[in-house]
């Protein structure tokens, strides 16, 4: 009982951090301690015979590919930004599709 309050918790954590940051890092830690804590469920509802260990191993792997993915691409856009706000990047991101539709027209 206690592993279910702890993955309520980090997933609760998880949401209250993707709702209220606005820096890349950060959301994408967020994400992760969701992530986490759906794992933790995968680990407490193994069956027996062991086919939530088996899934318990493809989503820590597969999380673990994703992640490596996702911090290459924060790195990409933040240089190509230079800011890590996602606020600001969705405003360059929507000026420089306004001038390539002028450009088209």
């Amino acid at each position: 009982m206690d592993y279910v309050i702890l993955s309520l918790v980090m997933l609760l954590i998880g949401i209250y951090g993707l709702l209220t940051n606005r820096q890349l890092l950060k959301v994408f830690i967020s994400i992760e301690l969701i992530a986490t804590a759906a794992t933790l469920n995968f680990i407490m509802l193994a069956s027996p015979n062991g086919v939530g260990q088996a899934l318990l191993i493809l989503a820590f792997s597969v999380d673990t590919a994703v992640s490596a993915v996702i911090l290459a691409l924060l790195v990409i856009v933040s240089k190509r930004y230079g800011t890590s706000d996602i606020s600001k990047i969705v405003a360059k991101m929507q000026e420089k599709a306004e001038e390539e539709s002028e450009v088209e027209a």
